[in-house]
């Protein structure tokens, strides 16, 4: 018998058919309690960063750190599996999550804090692809994209209720309390875990490729420190080259080391399927998109629109709930359709919502931001479960658990490096955009009549005559400050769309035929 638990086999004999529900809840409620963490935190980072000291590297790297590690440890997925199986490799994962978790939570340290993101990252790299090859494994074909739709309402949701929730706890309590709500759905995975997650299917002795690891963390690493530190030390800085030429040798080097060892990180074979390839294509872009846009918002709405934390939160939750509703319809597409139409169409919208948020102003309504942020919702909600599908699809079994891990790395590596190159885009753009309006402030009929306007209103509040030009010139640079953040955003959006056109070139090439389709009854022949 196999060891780590259990097999499929005599779990569906033990439960009977409704087994596959039981354990798609189980990797539905570790998988959500990962997802929660990754967005709440984002309503609560102005205050992380404020009360911990953080400087602008080290407030990025609660974004970029949990994403970097997510990345990494999602190619181990595979390894794990077959060398513990999935219920110790579930459980290990939830365990550590937990207990980064609560280090997050009390911890007054930035570094302390660093550190446990990158830990919940490594702890989710592993349970995400886990849970979507546990779902291809208990569910036939024909109604996997069915199963794989509800699995994405359950994970959306988390997305959904996080920002608001956190928002919330953070005016209510403080931002400590944000890493606590994850908890219950974390513990309660725990529990469904050991019972219903299966073992490993055969005893394996598969060795763990620790150089390919210790290579891809370290080109990861590299890449991301130097697009970090390129904009802050410049581009030219002696440190800065050598990171980056450093990332690219480290990349050469993983690449060429999967193609020979014996027990690769990431099986090169999944890349001879042209399906594949394609999705994993639209995976990165779609990562870049998603998880710069859900970056970008939070920080928005407070830094431009002076929104709270909970409000912040609250405009994020229509889209959120909007887009759960849409995975379960785009998962019943995936049975029926062929891949390429809901993920083009998708992207298609998302990238008119990016348009729409080009246009943003200081004096957007809030309900004007929320549906241009639903709409973009929708198109993610419409792309996401047919990319996944269309990417299994077009493997063999024998590499569903290699296919599963490298289509959410790719996403995950989207995410990393589009949030990153988002916020270097958006200070540069921010910079550009201010040093242009402050050459306004030197002259000009309209400014000094600003500045005259400002200084008799100081006067009359009784502001003393010698720092009332000084104060005049100071709110004056502020307002400029706003403006050029403001216009910042809206580049950062464009470019955020023009991400999606781009993706839809590789998902125009997803035209499998879906199984479902088969089972519709052949139209009758005419007599005669």
């Amino acid at each position: 018998m196999n060891s780590g638990g259990p097999s499929v086999a005599e779990l569906f004999a033990r439960y009977g058919p409704a087994y596959r529900w039981w354990v798609t809840l189980a990797a539905l409620t570790g998988t959500v309690s990962c997802i929660l963490s990754s967005t709440i935190v984002v309503v609560a980072q102005p205050d992380i960063v404020g009360a911990l000291g953080m400087g602008h590297e080290e407030g990025q790297l609660l974004a970029t750190g949990f994403l970097a590690a997510n990345t990494g440890f999602m190619l181990l997925n595979a390894w794990a599996v077959e060398r513990f199986g999935f219920r110790i490799t579930y459980v290990a994962s939830i365990s550590i999550f937990v207990l980064a978790s609560v280090a997050a939570g009390v911890t007054n340290s930035a570094s302390v804090m660093v550190l446990a993101r990158v830990a919940q990252g490594a702890s989710a790299g592993l349970l995400q692809p886990l849970s979507m090859q546990v779902i291809f494994l208990v569910f036939p074909p024909e109604r996997r994209g069915t199963a794989m739709g509800l699995f994405s309402f359950g994970v959306v949701m988390a997305p959904a209720m996080g920002p608001a929730a956190g928002g919330l706890l953070v005016d209510a309590f403080s931002w400590h309390a944000v890493f606590f709500l994850c908890l219950p759905t974390a513990l309660l995975g725990l529990l469904l875990g050991l019972v219903f997650m299966p073992g490993r299917a055969s005893a394996s002795d598969r060795r763990f490729d620790l150089p390919g690891a210790a290579l891809l963390a370290l080109a990861i690493g590299l890449l991301l420190a130097g697009l970090t530190n390129g904009q802050h030390h410049g581009w030219e800085s002696d440190t800065v080259r050598l990171q980056l030429v450093g990332a690219a040798l480290a990349t050469v080097g993983f690449v060429g080391w999967q193609a020979v060892t014996p027990a690769p990180l990431m099986n090169l074979a999944v890349f001879r399927h042209g399906g594949f390839v394609a999705a994993a294509m639209v995976a990165f872009i779609y990562g870049a998109a998603m998880f710069a846009s859900t970056y970008l918002l939070p920080l928005l709405v407070q830094l431009v629109q002076g929104y709270t934390p909970t409000r912040s939160g609250m405009i994020l939750m229509p889209g959120g709930l909007v887009v759960a509703f849409v995975f379960l319809f785009a998962g019943r597409m995936a049975d029926w359709l062929p891949p390429w139409i809901p993920i083009c169409l998708g992207l298609a919208i998302f990238a008119a919502s990016s348009a729409l948020m080009g246009g943003v102003g200081t004096d957007t309504p809030f309900w004007t931001l929320a549906f241009w942020i639903l709409l973009g919702r929708i198109g993610l909600g419409l792309a996401m479960p047919n990319m996944n599908v269309g990417a299994m699809r077009a493997l063999p079994a024998a590499l569903l658990a290699q296919g599963a891990g490298a289509i959410n790395f790719f996403r995950m590596l989207g995410g990393a490096f589009g949030t990153n190159l988002l916020a270097v885009h958006l200070e540069r753009r921010t910079a550009h955009h201010a040093e242009a309006l402050n050459a306004r402030l030197e002259g000009g009929a309209a400014v000094l009549d600003a500045r005259r306007l400002l200084e008799n209103l100081y006067a009359q509040g009784g502001l003393p005559e010698v720092i009332r030009r000084d104060a005049a010139h100071d709110f004056l640079t502020r307002m400029v400050e706003a403006q050029g953040l403001m216009l910042g955003f809206r580049d950062a959006f464009i470019v955020t769309g023009m991400l999606c056109l781009l993706a839809i070139l590789p998902g125009l090439t997803l035209r499998q035929k879906p199984p479902g389709a088969a089972l519709r009854p052949a139209p009758a022949s005419r007599p005669g």
